[in-house]
């Protein structure tokens, strides 16, 4: 099973939609946000995934949340999802909380524990736990816009880059 991991989107429309349409190409239909959604837009933008997301420092607008629930269903958004998907555990939370996040690593119950917040992509192992940050398409940091497709069968993590636009790197 391959999935898509998306984060701190900050109502960037163009590299969602540049992102998804990536994601949709490939055949990926599970996507995870690590947070920062912003606005409900970007819910909409994404559209016949299935969906979760964890809840950013800066989603403070009422109606992403029911944007999330009319289209992707209860609980798709919460502080921090704990997932069991192709057989591996995933721990799915935004990163600000950093003990909740350091908790997470520690704790031996999850093969991936997925975060952003940073804007900075990052894959590393700590322990039995793998890390993975997909990066930012959104935001006003000067990081590359990124995300990354996990194959969780062969733990092979791809980030793919979009340049200024939406195009693909």
């Amino acid at each position: 099973m391959r999935i898509g991991i998306l984060s701190d989107t900050h109502d960037n429309l163009r590299n969602v939609q540049a992102a998804a349409d990536i994601l949709r190409r490939e055949g990926i239909a599970t996507l995870l946000h690590c947070g920062d959604v912003c606005g409900p837009a970007v819910i909409e933008a994404l559209q016949g995934f299935d969906l979760y997301v964890a809840l950013g420092n800066v989603d403070r607008m009422p109606a992403l949340g029911l944007a999330v629930e009319a289209l992707h269903g209860v609980g798709r958004l919460a502080r921090w999802h704990s997932l069991v998907l192709d057989g591996s555990a995933v721990a799915l939370l935004h990163g600000d909380e950093e003990p909740l996040l350091h908790h997470l690593i520690r704790s031996g119950e999850f093969a991936y524990v997925i975060h952003g917040h940073t804007h900075r992509r990052d894959d590393r192992r700590m322990g039995t736990t793998r890390v993975i940050n997909p990066g930012a398409l959104g935001g006003t940091r000067h990081e590359p816009r990124s995300f990354c497709i996990l194959d969780l069968k062969t733990g092979e993590a791809r980030f793919v880059e979009l340049q200024e636009g939406g195009r693909r790197g």
